[in-house]
C-alpha cells in the first residue's frame, strides 16, 4: 500500500521500482535497523558528561567544533561496531527476504538453507551453506566482540538533561530532521492501519487468529522465562571470575553466554534438524524444539540486559554480602528486589523476540499449529493482503500491549546542578 505497484509513494519513486526484490529488501532493512542505530548512538551521547558541554559553551565553540572535538571522539569507537552489527543483522535476515525475495537473484544464505532443506531436501547443500554462514557471521561477530562490547544490548544509562541550546537555524534543521525520521518510520504503520480498515471488520474470521496468537504467546513466554533463568545462571561464573580478578576466564564465560549470536538461529536449527531427523519424530516434538531454539537465540540479549545491573550490585553490596556469609537463598532474596525491574525488562525483550520468530518455526514448525508471524507470511504468500494487513495489525497491537504491560517507564535523570 505504501511502496507497492499501487502504493501512495509510487509517483515519487524512480522508474523501474519493484518492491519484490533487492529494492524492497534494502528498504525493509533500513526500517528495521534505523531504530537500533538511533538507540545505540543515543546511548553514546549519554556518555558525554555535562562539564564537556559547559566548557564548549564557555569557549564559544561552533556546532562543527563541538561535533569534531566532543561528539565525534565519543561516537567514533561505536561507529565501526554499529556498521558491523547492522551487517550481521542484515546478513542473518530471513523473514524479510523470504517475503520480499522475488526470486533467486535476491536470496540470502538463510533463505537458500531453508529452500535446500525443506523444498529440495538436499542435506549436504544445506549443511555447506550453514557452515558458510557460520564462518562469515560468526567470525565477524567474534572480531567485533573482541574490539568492543555489547553495550548496545544493555539498559539505558541515565541521560543528562543539560545541553547547549542550538541556534535558530540549527534548531529548525534539527526539528525538520526529527519530524522527517518520525514520518519515515510511521508511514508503514499508518498504511498498515488503512489497509486493515479496508476489510469488512465485522465479517472477518477472528477465530482464525485465536490459535496463532495463543501459540505465539505460549512459545514466546516459555522461551523468555527459560532465557531469563539461564541468563542469570550463566552470569554467576562471570561475577565470580570478576571478583577473583580472572579477566581471561571472565571473557571466556561471557563469550560462551553470547555464543548464540555467533551461530545464527538458522545454522543452529539446521544442525539440530540433521542430528535429530533419524532419531525422533520431528513433527511430534517440533513445537518443543521451536521453544528450545528460541530460548537459545534470546539468551544473549537477556544476558546483556542483566549483566550491567548485576555488576553494579556486586560493586555496591557483594563484599558486604560475602562478609555476612549469606546462603545462596539469602543472596537471591536480597538480589531479586534490586533486579526486579531489569528482570521484567529482560523478560519483555525476550518475549518480543521469541514472538516474532520466523526462521526457527520455518524448520521445525507444524502446519496445523502455526504462530501469528507464520500466518502473516502465509497470507502474504498467497496474496491475501487484506488478511495479512489485519493479522499484522493484531501482532503490532499485541507487542505494544505486552511492552506497556511489562516495561515501566522510569523518570528521566535530573541533574542537581542549579547553575
Amino acid at each position: 500500500m505504501l511502496f507497492g505497484r499501487s502504493g501512495w509513494l509510487l509517483p515519487v519513486l524512480p522508474d523501474g521500482w519493484n518492491l519484490y526484490g533487492l529494492h524492497g529488501i534494502l528498504l525493509a532493512h533500513i526500517y528495521l535497523n534505523m531504530p537500533f542505530a538511533i538507540r545505540m548512538l543515543r546511548q553514546q551521547y549519554n556518555n558525554i558528561p555535562d562539564p564537556a558541554w559547559r566548557l564548549a559553551q564557555q569557549l564559544k565553540l561552533s556546532a562543527w567544533q563541538r561535533f569534531t572535538c566532543i561528539e565525534l571522539p565519543v561516537l567514533r569507537p561505536v561507529l565501526v561496531m554499529l556498521l558491523g552489527f547492522v551487517f550481521i543483522l542484515c546478513f542473518n535476515s530471513f523473514a524479510v527476504v523470504l517475503a520480499l525475495g522475488g526470486g533467486p537473484q535476491a536470496t540470502t544464505l538463510e533463505v537458500a538453507i531453508y529452500q535446500a532443506l525443506k523444498y529440495d531436501f538436499n542435506i549436504p547443500e544445506a549443511l555447506s551453506l550453514a557452515w558458510t554462514q557460520l564462518v562469515i557471521a560468526g567470525g565477524l561477530f567474534v572480531v567485533l566482540y573482541r574490539k568492543g562490547s555489547g553495550g548496545w544490548l544493555s539498559v539505558d544509562l541515565p541521560a543528562s538533561l543539560w545541553r547547549p541550546k542550538p541556534g535558530r537555524w540549527a534548531s529548525r534543521l534539527y526539528r525538520c530532521g526529527y519530524i522527517s525520521v518520525w514520518v519515515f518510520l510511521t508511514l508503514p504503520l499508518i498504511s498498515l492501519a488503512f489497509q486493515a480498515a479496508r476489510n469488512d471488520l465485522l465479517s472477518f474470521d477472528y477465530l482464525a487468529l485465536l490459535q496463532p496468537v495463543l501459540l505465539s504467546v505460549l512459545l514466546g513466554g516459555t522461551a523468555a522465562t527459560l532465557a531469563v533463568v539461564i541468563g542469570y545462571l550463566l552470569l554467576l561464573p562471570v561475577r565470580e571470575a570478576r571478583y577473583r580478578g580472572m579477566t581471561r576466564r571472565q571473557w571466556l564465560v561471557e563469550w560462551l553466554a553470547t555464543h548464540a549470536l555467533i551461530a545464527p538461529a538458522m545454522v543452529t536449527s539446521v544442525g539440530l534438524y540433521v542430528l535429530l531427523l533419524p532419531r525422533i519424530d520431528l513433527d511430534g516434538y517440533g513445537l518443543g524444539l521451536v521453544a528450545l531454539l528460541n530460548t537459545l537465540a534470546v539468551v544473549p540479549f537477556v544476558v546483556q540486559q542483566l549483566r550491567p545491573r548485576l555488576l553494579q550490585y556486586d560493586a555496591q553490596y557483594d563484599l558486604l554480602v560475602r562478609n555476612l556469609k549469606f546462603s545462596p537463598l539469602m543472596r537471591l532474596r536480597v538480589e531479586l528486589p534490586y533486579m526486579q525491574q531489569v528482570l521484567i525488562n529482560a523478560f519483555a525483550l525476550g518475549l518480543l523476540l521469541a514472538i516474532g520468530d520466523v526462521s526457527v518455526f520455518a524448520i521445525f514448525g507444524h502446519q496445523e499449529f502455526i504462530t501469528l508471524p507464520w500466518l502473516i507470511y502465509s497470507y502474504a504468500g498467497t496474496y491475501r493482503m487484506d488478511e495479512a494487513a489485519l493479522a499484522s495489525l493484531v501482532l503490532l497491537l499485541m507487542c505494544a500491549g505486552l511492552m506497556k504491560l511489562f516495561v515501566v517507564q522510569k523518570l528521566p535523570y535530573k541533574s542537581t546542578d542549579k547553575r
